[in-house]
């Protein structure tokens, strides 16, 4: 549903989401100038808050496709419709952390978005950061670039956590800044197997990440606000 997702993607932009969000964060976008303007493209950014789903889109400026937790597929009752119809209409593929082949089936869907010539968020952290420190990135930002060829953005997050602190609901005014790098092409990584490219491309990635967003890195995974059992989004 092309037509339906720009449609949706305007709205959220300029109605509904996008002008609120702004007035609350104070959004400052830097370095846009490095987003293609049409094409496959990744952005990978680090993880704060679930505001994040937010402010990427809205600082990218084009329709921008995540990866979302099937639990918002799946709730119960009028709301958990609403919450399904949203996300499908403006292209979040879902996935099942529960299940480890749920999430590469997911991947899947997300390299099938990328050969469409879509944009595409993820965070190579695979969860939120439980502390505000950037963590070791997991290889499947780097996987979907090589396997596609699509560019890879890197983007800084600071602020998200603030403007809706961990376990609350609630948003508070707090200044928003998303930053965006000079791209990291596939091509620059052909020596070696795929472990190793992948590997070699994701701790470039995170070294950018790291240079726009000012965090102390840790070289680790993250735990993230998830219960132990949960595996993560590659």
């Amino acid at each position: 549903m092309p037509d339906q997702h720009l449609r949706t993607d305007w709205m959220l932009r300029h109605v509904a989401i996008g002008p609120l969000f702004r007035a609350l964060s104070r959004m400052q976008v830097e370095g846009r100038e490095h987003i293609p303007k049409t094409g496959a493209v990744i952005i990978a950014a680090n993880h704060l808050s679930a505001m994040d789903a937010l402010a990427v889109p809205l600082a990218v400026g084009r329709p921008t496709t995540f990866l979302g937790k099937a639990e918002y597929f799946s709730m119960p009752g009028i709301k958990g419709k609403l919450m399904a119809g949203f996300m499908e209409r403006v292209g979040t593929i879902p996935v099942d952390r529960k299940q480890g082949r749920a999430a590469l089936l997911s991947l899947d869907s997300a390299q099938q978005a990328l050969e469409a010539g879509r944009a595409f968020a993820m965070h190579p952290e695979g969860t939120r950061s439980p502390d505000g420190r950037l963590y070791r990135g997991r290889t499947g930002v780097a996987r979907l670039s090589l396997v596609t060829g699509s560019p890879v953005v890197p983007c800084g997050i600071t602020g998200t956590d603030k403007l809706q602190t961990a376990g609350s609901r609630r948003l508070r005014p707090a200044k928003v800044t998303v930053s965006f790098g000079p791209e990291l092409s596939p091509a620059a990584y052909t020596s070696g197997p795929m472990a190793v490219r992948s590997r070699d491309m994701t701790v470039d990635i995170m070294k950018a990440i790291q240079a726009l967003s000012g965090q102390e890195y840790v070289d680790s995974f993250s735990p993230g606000p998830r219960a132990p059992t949960d595996p993560p989004i590659a």
